[in-house]
């Protein structure tokens, strides 16, 4: 074989995943993203840990993200090159190849698997510019959370409290 080394969990680490899992599960499915949680850049950090390495192009690519719907606009670009990524906050100085303008509520639902990607283009709360196979393939690159399938629980009401002292 290669010079590459194999790693198992132990019985003990087999154990704790199980129990991050479900941690996870139960998460995902109480998760209610307050709009003063809504982090863009967080959520474009995570798509990159995710990305499927089988579809990304077998050339560079350089995406624009525009986020709206926050006081501030945020704007980030995505390189993206032999399946190494990069997130810069300032512009790389190299061609853009795709430009992305959304909401910043709407990217991080579709990550966190709240919205489907064609009710947010839909909707036009995802809007997508350039090469027609880059635009089609996008979505297909974004692996999401192991939770993202997870459905998703009403939170209960808060019920008053009583006062009664009796």
């Amino acid at each position: 074989g290669g010079r590459g080394h194999h790693y198992e969990l132990t019985p003990a680490g087999k154990g704790l995943f199980a129990v991050c899992q479900t941690l996870g599960e139960w998460g995902a499915r109480w998760l209610e993203i307050a709009p003063e949680n809504l982090d863009p850049f967080v959520a474009l950090w995570s798509m990159c840990n995710a990305l499927r390495q089988d579809r990304l192009p077998d050339r560079r690519v350089v995406i624009r993200f525009d986020f709206t719907g926050r006081p501030r606009r945020g704007r980030y670009w995505l390189l993206i090159e032999l399946g190494d990524t990069e997130i810069c906050k300032t512009y790389p100085g190299l061609d853009e190849d795709l430009y992305i303008t959304s909401e910043a509520e709407a990217f991080v639902k579709w990550h966190a698997g709240q919205l489907t990607w064609a009710q947010a283009t839909r909707e036009a709360r995802i809007q997508l510019e350039g090469q027609s196979s880059l635009v089609r393939a996008f979505p297909t690159w974004n692996a999401r959370s192991m939770f993202a399938t997870q459905v998703r629980r009403a939170l209960p009401r808060a019920v008053p409290a009583s006062k009664s002292f009796a």
